[in-house]
């Protein structure tokens, strides 16, 4: 290589790296869905510490962004639920259920709300539902068979709760037996 090529060479070589140092990279903001994500993670941990007002705040942030975002509405629900607001989480697990009918997790927070509502025969509704989508969702199972337990109906509540064993849910010691004992009263025979 000639004396003369190596110099245009070097030029062209520091012109470019020159240009390059001096560029700024201008700074790509995040998609929607990633801030969507960002804002969820964020409720999510301050939920896990208690932080359900926090969790809010962020769930709302991360809705805003992405209206569809079905996770977002099922936990925001799990944090007004934590706080005693009722009627919201409903009004959230009713959305996620909306955008996604074949959620099984939404059908059975619902339900457990409505539990906590004292609206025991919708709870029941939900679960079933919920066990419709998922007949190995076990926390369903116990669940509902709680709720039959509480109206008097043992027999439903002993297949339930028996269901939920088999699928692997750690069912109280204390409930299995007052739930088999009371069985045995109404029926006069031991459940199988």
């Amino acid at each position: 290589m000639k004396f003369k090529e190596k110099i245009v060479i070097t030029i062209a070589f520091l012109l470019l790296g020159g240009c390059a140092a001096e560029k700024k990279i201008e700074r790509i903001p995040p998609l929607p869905q990633e801030a969507a994500e960002t804002y969820f993670k964020r409720g999510t941990d301050s939920s896990q510490k208690g932080d359900y007002r926090g969790a809010i705040l962020y769930y709302n942030q991360a809705i805003d962004i992405n209206p569809g975002f079905v996770v977002a509405y099922l936990n925001r629900g799990y944090s007004y639920s934590r706080m005693g607001e009722f009627e919201k989480a409903l009004a959230d697990y009713s959305k996620a259920i909306e955008l996604n009918p074949r959620y099984a997790i939404a059908y059975n927070n619902r339900g457990f709300v409505y539990r906590k509502m004292g609206e025991y025969d919708r709870a029941i509704l939900d679960y079933t539902k919920a066990i419709e989508i998922d007949p190995r969702y076990a926390s369903a199972y116990y669940n509902r068979g709680h709720i039959y337990h509480y109206k008097g109906e043992y027999e439903k509540a002993w297949d339930d709760i028996k269901k939920a064993r088999s699928l692997g849910f750690n069912v109280p010691p204390e409930f299995y037996k007052n739930l088999r004992d009371v069985y045995e009263k109404q029926k006069g025979t031991t459940p199988d």
